[in-house]
């Protein structure tokens, strides 16, 4: 059965896919950042409102970017090791906030993350 969309929805996928296609893994890196951050403020936003729908949709997409995020991580040790255990916290956090939601634990890992952008640009 076909997911029904919205225009905005369908203007915000091609969007995604157009900046990923062709991206260089730095690139992909910022994207996910970005997917990530904002798919979490959309998911504080929809709880804030009572949207369910929207938060359930923005929580999935933030669980996708992390986990883009956590396959990318090659190597072992020092950095590689410090990365698998912020996104696993950050993966944990919006797994739990899926059963019992928990604005505050997502808005702390949504700033974690925007700094890592930051540095990371």
């Amino acid at each position: 059965m076909a997911t029904m969309t919205g225009p905005q929805e369908a203007y915000r996928r091609v969007e995604f896919d157009a900046r990923v296609q062709g991206a260089d893994s730095r690139q992909l890196v910022t994207v996910c950042f970005e997917q990530l951050v904002g798919a979490l403020g959309t998911a504080i936003h929809a709880n804030r409102i009572g949207d369910r729908l929207l938060r359930s949709c923005s929580l999935t997409r933030a669980l996708s970017a992390v986990t883009a995020l956590q396959l990318g991580v090659s190597g072992d040790g020092g950095v590689a090791d410090a990365l698998r255990h912020v996104y696993e916290a950050a993966r944990q956090a919006m797994l739990d906030s899926a059963l019992d939601f928990d604005a505050e634990a997502l808005n702390r890992v949504r700033t974690d993350f925007t700094e890592i952008s930051a540095a990371f640009r």
